[in-house]
């Protein structure tokens, strides 16, 4: 998959997330009307979709991760928008093993640089960099996937 479908399918997903998040709108309407509004590509779609209900999926264990990576930072505390990019790289380092980890970490990273604080990048990039530090090496049935 081009690396400008994936890019584009992580901000719908980060923007669907976002939104559910606040509102808690159905994932499912809010995606549609991102297709609908923006003529997207059916496979920006269709990788958004995975990554939004992978994320949903499994949400308990990609904030328990973020909690032990950031434990001086609440969840209830945490900037939405950050919650929402980790969130997504999380669910791609630890369950999608057609991204690399460092290129899902660069990724929210830029993410973070567009949508989040000024701060956003930093702490994206020190919590996610954790993480991959304490998953590297470990077998996939700790890890729940391969660190690539």
């Amino acid at each position: 998959m081009a690396i400008k479908i994936r890019r584009q399918a992580r901000v719908i997903a980060l923007q669907t997330l976002y939104e559910y998040d606040v509102t808690h709108h159905d994932v499912a309407d809010v995606l549609e009307r991102h297709a609908e509004s923006r003529r997207l590509d059916t496979r920006v779609i269709a990788y958004a979709s995975e990554l939004v209900h992978g994320v949903l999926e499994h949400i308990d264990l990609l904030d328990s991760t973020i909690q032990e990576a950031a434990h001086e930072w609440p969840l209830d505390q945490m900037a939405r928008i950050d919650k929402s990019i980790l969130r997504v790289a999380i669910y791609e380092i630890l369950f999608n093993n057609s991204v690399p980890a460092k290129a899902a970490i660069n990724e929210a990273v830029e993410l973070a640089k567009t949508f989040g604080s000024d701060a956003s990048s930093r702490f994206i990039n020190g919590v996610l960099g954790t993480i991959l530090s304490r998953f590297q090496g470990l077998p996939a049935s700790n890890a729940g996937s391969e660190v690539h």
